[in-house]
């Protein structure tokens, strides 16, 4: 016949006069982080809610710069489309001014290139910054990333 199991205490935990034992329930815990958490909230509300508008002004901004370099990337694109082949052909042209021409022309079209990608990326950002929805802003993390690496990558060196 099996011996019959007595309920033993372990250290830190209470019995109470009915024998039943007593313990810290997990949901009380929760509540009161979830309200520690509520009252960081409440108490960074506006620093929150001022880092949202100044991502929503500085999206806005971004668009419309890049609105305004698509604009004058076509423009330059168009004029060194029509300049490059002529002036190749004169010789009183130096070379130099030529490479800076041709480079001119590589960089206004990957302007271009990239327009359709970046308006994406940033009215995307602008909608999950207007929705509130983090979700959509993680998503993009990485789209933005590109961005800013293609951004960097048009930038001519210095030297």
């Amino acid at each position: 016949m099996p011996t019959p199991i007595k309920s033993t205490a372990k250290a830190g935990t209470a019995i109470s006069k009915t024998g039943t034992v007593s313990y810290v329930k997990f949901s009380d815990k929760l509540t009161g982080s979830i309200n520690d958490i509520v009252k960081i909230i409440e108490q960074n509300k506006e620093m929150i809610d001022s880092i949202q508008e100044i991502a929503l002004e500085l999206t806005s901004s971004i668009g419309s710069l890049h609105t305004l370099t698509v604009k004058y990337a076509r423009t330059a694109n168009g004029i060194l489309d029509v300049l490059l082949p002529i002036l190749k052909n004169l010789p009183i042209v130096p070379k130099n001014v030529m490479q800076m021409l041709v480079n001119l022309e590589s960089i206004t079209q990957k302007i271009i290139d990239n327009e359709t990608t970046t308006s994406k990326t940033i009215t995307d950002v602008r909608s999950g910054l207007q929705t509130g929805d983090a979700n959509k802003l993680k998503a993009h993390a990485g789209q933005l990333q590109a961005v800013t690496k293609s951004i960097t990558a048009i930038i001519p060196k210095q030297g």
